[in-house]
């Protein structure tokens, strides 16, 4: 069976291995695919510079754009009724009891906006149709209904000749060999739904302090060691009271795409009702959901020691821009499913362009990938190859090449060495491995 390997490279040899030199290649390779949203409801300060920060942060380039219309919505307009919050809830025995009492009596259950978000957030994605959407992408659904395959074999990876002929031959293998790259595509298809908060640091500072305070005074007498423990508190409380804290919430949703599915979707291709009611019943049917993942929380500190260099607004972008960086980095750490393949920039010394951005540590450990494509089938398979680690302090920062500014400013130590000017991160692990082939980040 002729497989074609997508991660080609050509290694130019002089002498021995240390001494290669390797031109790095662009390669294409399956990626997950991506819909980002956000959240409308949440009040606090600087909302509007956030939320513009959020609409034009850069798309995570690990990933296909598969945007839909839907960016936004308020999770308010979808309360849960009673039957849907008892599968959020689970209440003990006595609570059982005095829900039922309450509901007898016709008064409703408390609401806990945190523990029911995804499934508010399930509740919009079911009764917007979004999974319908997410599908009707793919197939580059027309107001009409007609759809193609056009965009999975852009990002089936193909060989482009090969692609092309099959198509223009309409030929049935050819319309098969699409259909296995769409079966293996469009179930890595993702919506994240993003909440933000973005709350006073003044407040929570001096809270802190007054509480010390108020223990201090419990344990030491008053006296010169209480004022010094009270000015070391206020000291504190200076530093810690500028600027904001930023929270990020991102809820990760997984389109259900199977065998079942996948079959009912090009039986309705091949239906023969007149166009305009063959698109009425996709868009209403309900074979199309999405599943909760899961979710993860980032936080950072915002200050504006930097406002002669940049305004207010232009810092709590910058920001924002980073804690979303931060939280997709964990939503890819804690869910297999959701990690994203990287090409090698260069084998030796074993090289790929990411870096703080992506959440990367010292120690962090990947998988290196070769990506096989049969091109009688259509499936991708990939070889694993070996393990690489990122070496120390040859992690590249990606914050600050790309414009953007740490959360936090890092403490400068007049003393100490520059740091070596980096574009890539260096990774450990043999001198086997070429560009093009793919790494995934280890647990």
């Amino acid at each position: 069976m002729k497989k074609t390997i997508i991660s080609l490279s050509i290694l130019l040899f002089v002498g021995n291995s240390s001494t290669a030199q390797e031109t790095p290649v662009e390669v294409k390779y399956r990626r997950s695919s991506l819909h980002t949203m956000v959240l409308e409801s949440e009040k606090f300060p600087n909302k509007e510079i956030v939320l513009k920060a959020f609409n034009t942060a850069t798309f995570p380039d690990k990933y296909n754009d598969h945007q839909i219309g839907a960016k936004s919505f308020n999770p308010a307009n979808y309360l849960l009724t009673a039957e849907e919050k008892a599968t959020v809830y689970t209440p003990s025995k006595a609570g059982k009891l005095a829900a039922a009492a309450a509901s007898t009596a016709g008064v409703s259950m408390i609401d806990s906006v945190a523990k029911e978000l995804p499934n508010r957030i399930g509740k919009f994605l079911e009764n917007e149709k979004i999974a319908n959407q997410l599908v009707a992408k793919w197939f580059n659904m027309k107001a009409d209904g007609a759809v193609d395959d056009l965009l999975i074999g852009d990002r089936g990876a193909f060989n482009a000749s090969f692609l092309d002929t099959k198509i223009a031959n309409a030929s049935n293998d050819g319309k098969e060999l699409l259909r296995q790259a769409g079966n293996e595509l469009i179930p890595n298809t993702f919506v994240v739904v993003n909440k933000f908060k973005f709350i006073e640091n003044e407040p929570v500072a001096r809270l802190i302090r007054d509480a010390a305070k108020v223990a201090a005074a419990k344990k030491v007498p008053a006296g010169p060691l209480l004022d010094k423990s009270y000015a070391a508190l206020d000291l504190v409380y200076e530093k810690t009271k500028e600027g904001f804290t930023i929270w990020a919430t991102s809820y990760l949703y997984k389109l259900i795409w199977n065998d079942t599915i996948a079959q009912k979707f090009y039986n309705w291709i091949d239906d023969k009702a007149a166009p305009a009611e063959k698109k009425r019943n996709f868009d209403k049917s309900s074979d199309y959901k999405l599943e909760f993942v899961g979710d993860e929380t980032a936080s950072g500190l915002v200050t504006f020691s930097l406002k002669e260099k940049r305004t207010e607004e232009q810092i709590i972008i910058l920001a924002t821009h980073r804690i979303i960086d931060k939280v997709y980095s964990k939503l890819q750490r804690t869910y297999d499913v959701f990690k994203t393949k990287t090409p090698l920039y260069t084998g030796y010394p074993i090289t790929a362009k990411i870096g703080l951005k992506e959440g990367l540590e010292a120690g962090d450990k990947f998988e290196v990938l070769e990506q096989n494509i049969d091109q009688k089938t259509g499936v991708s398979t990939y070889k694993s190859l070996g393990k690489i680690k990122v070496g120390k302090e040859m992690i590249w920062d990606n914050i600050q090449s790309t414009g953007e500014i740490p959360v936090v400013d890092p403490v400068v130590d007049p003393a100490a060495k520059p740091a070596p000017v980096l574009d890539r991160t260096t990774f450990s692990g043999g001198k086997k491995y070429y560009s093009g082939l793919l790494i995934r980040q280890l647990k």
